[in-house]
């Protein structure tokens, strides 16, 4: 198949959308299908730019945005003039990965080209908005989310959720577009072990020090806040403990101060971002437990990450999470109470051996069930129906 992706985010920006993005598309292409990325150009260096790795990306000039300095808008005009030289037979559908500009152009593209479009719902934008529209009550963000949503679900052929949790949130905000629940899947160098010492001696951590570990966006709806919480409770026991939070983004120096304000600076380390084919993985082996609280993931696939190193997790077990957690399979669940989620915590650093068993049948429960190519055929099998629904529907019109 020829398959036309298009997303306002992708690497050198870091992200679940991004991640998502290349594993999809390097299954695919692997498994011979044509696969094209729309996206922002970066004003920095992308790692490769000249290479086989970006061939199959077109880079759209793009300005900054205001309240997010991470991410830039594609700017319309430009990407209205490439898509100019687009024609029918280019492509056999676009799938939308995003829903701003890309999401308006996508829809565009496709009504151009005669084909279908799809579009992955990546974000739970309920949880988060009122986050970054303060000035807004949280119940209009909340309702304004749930109503855009709607409207741009409802706009595309099909719906791709990563989880069966967020495939039902949508239909309740009342989106009766047709919903396929495909995860993403880990590729094969998710699972190639790290180096956990080099790991702890670059950064300065003793061999000995308990290292719990945290990958991810900074962002608010992160939940880093409960973790910082929880990490307060954790010290009265296992008083060397040490927090390492990876990633960057705009929670961070509210996080920074709260650390300080709670007296734990000795206790947690802000890294920035990881070098995601080495550096990530060796982070992963280093920790004696990754933890994450969130509760607006609509997969989490960094659970699965540190399960594919034989990392331990205790989570918050809510909408994504919910779809990967199980209970003593690489994980311990906990309540969203810092009290249970540190007593979870306390139970593995105090038993080495639980450690390793749940971390040894985490990574068999990853092997088994999450491989990227499985993931990659399942989004094939949506394609393929997708477009022979379309051209029933064409050959109808016409009939």
């Amino acid at each position: 198949m020829k398959i036309l992706m298009i997303s306002d985010v992708y690497f050198p920006r870091v992200n679940g959308v991004s991640t998502s993005i290349r594993t999809f598309a390097q299954s695919l292409r692997q498994q011979g299908h044509v696969v094209h990325l729309i996206a922002p150009k970066y004003p920095v260096a992308i790692e490769q730019s000249q290479t086989e790795d970006e061939q199959w990306i077109t880079r759209i000039d793009a300005r900054k945005i205001v309240f997010d300095p991470e991410d830039y808008l594609m700017k319309w005009s430009a990407l209205m003039d490439y898509a100019g030289h687009l024609h029918t037979g280019d492509y056999d559908l676009v799938h939308i990965h995003t829903p701003f500009i890309a999401h308006y152009a996508g829809l565009k593209i496709a009504k151009q080209l005669q084909v279908p479009a799809v579009e992955t719902y990546h974000t739970f934008f309920e949880d988060y908005m009122h986050h970054y529209l303060p000035w807004v009550p949280r119940s209009l963000a909340v309702r304004i989310a749930q109503s855009v949503s709607r409207k741009q679900c409802q706009q595309v052929d099909t719906v791709v959720s990563p989880s069966a949790q967020m495939r039902d949130v949508l239909q309740q905000y009342g989106v009766t577009t047709p919903i396929t629940v495909i995860p993403t899947g880990l590729d094969a160098s998710r699972f190639i072990p790290g180096d956990g010492a080099a790991f702890r001696e670059k950064y300065g951590i003793p061999a000995q020090r308990p290292l719990l570990l945290f990958v991810g966006r900074v962002a608010h709806e992160k939940n880093i806040q409960f973790l910082l919480e929880m990490l307060s409770l954790v010290i009265q026991d296992h008083p060397e403990v040490l927090l390492v939070i990876t990633g960057e983004g705009p929670a961070e120096a509210m996080l920074k101060k709260m650390s300080r304000d709670k007296g734990l600076q000795q206790h947690v380390m802000f890294l920035g971002y990881l070098d995601r084919a080495i550096g990530l993985n060796a982070a992963y082996q280093a920790a004696d437990i990754f933890v994450f609280a969130s509760k607006s993931e609509t997969q989490g696939l960094v659970l699965l990450e540190a399960m594919a190193q034989a990392t331990p997790v205790v989570a918050i077990a809510e909408l994504g999470t919910a779809s990967i957690l199980r209970q003593e399979q690489g994980a311990l669940i906990a309540k969203d109470d810092e009290l249970h989620f540190a007593e979870q915590v306390q139970t593995l650093l105090i038993d080495r051996q639980l450690r390793e068993r749940i971390g040894k049948q985490g990574k068999r429960y990853v092997e088994q069930v999450w491989s990227s190519d499985a993931q990659a055929t399942k989004l094939i099998e949506c394609y393929q129906r997708l477009v022979l629904s379309h051209l029933s529907l064409a050959a109808s019109a016409t009939a």
